[in-house]
C-alpha cells in the first residue's frame, strides 16, 4: 500500500509556503512539487525581486530533476518488501527512507536559508541585518508577510508511509524480541 501511495507523491504537491500580507488579504502559494513549482510563482518572485531575493526557477534545481525517480524507487523498495516480507528487508528500508527524510529536509533548509540570506546588494528593499528565509516549518513574520510553511498533501502522504513503516518496524522488532524469549 505504501508504494503505490507513494507514486501518488510524484504528482502531487509536497510542500506549501503560504504568503500573507495586508495587500495580498486572501494570501499567496508556492507550491513544491517533486518536479516543479506551482502557486503564484511569478508574483512571488516579482516581490521577491524587490528585497534583493533569487528568481525561484525550477531549472536551478537539481532536485527537481531526480526526486522524482528518487520517490519511484522508494515506491518500488516498499512494493518489493511487502512482497518479499523478510525483516530485514523492512529494517533497511525503515534506514534507508528515515536518511532520506533526514537529507531531503536539510537540502530544503539549505534552500531556504540560501534564497533568504543571499540577497542581492543593490536590491531596492534594504533593511539591515534582515534575512527573508522562510520557515522550515511553523510560520514566520518577514517584514509585513507572514510565511507559513507546512506539508501539502504529497508530504503528509510521505509522513504517512514513515509513520506505517516505523509501526512495521516496532512490531516486526516487539514479535523478533518475543520468539527469542520463547526460544
Amino acid at each position: 500500500m505504501g508504494g503505490i501511495a507513494l507514486l501518488a507523491v510524484i504528482i502531487l504537491p509536497i510542500w506549501r509556503i503560504e504568503l500573507i500580507a495586508p495587500q495580498y488579504p486572501e494570501g499567496l502559494e508556492l507550491l513544491i512539487y517533486s518536479n516543479n513549482l506551482g502557486g503564484q510563482v511569478d508574483i512571488i518572485n516579482g516581490l521577491n525581486h524587490y528585497i534583493g531575493m533569487k528568481v525561484l526557477n525550477v531549472d536551478d534545481f537539481i532536485e527537481f530533476k531526480v526526486l522524482p525517480y528518487i520517490i519511484a524507487v522508494y515506491a518500488a523498495l516498499f512494493l518489493f518488501t511487502g512482497l518479499l516480507g523478510r525483516r530485514k528487508m523492512v529494517y533497511v528500508l525503515f534506514g534507508l527512507f528515515l536518511l532520506f527524510g533526514i537529507v531531503a529536509m536539510v537540502d530544503f533548509y539549505i534552500w531556504l536559508y540560501d534564497y533568504g540570506h543571499n540577497l542581492d546588494p543593490n536590491a531596492a528593499i534594504k533593511v539591515p541585518g534582515m534575512a527573508y528565509q522562510p520557515p522550515l516549518l511553523g510560520y514566520k513574520v518577514l517584514l509585513n508577510f507572514i510565511a507559513f510553511s507546512i506539508p501539502d498533501t504529497g508530504g503528509w502522504i510521505f509522513i504517512g508511509c514513515g509513520i506505517a513503516l516505523a509501526f512495521v518496524v516496532f512490531m516486526e522488532w516487539k514479535a523478533a524480541k518475543k520468539r527469542l524469549t520463547i526460544e
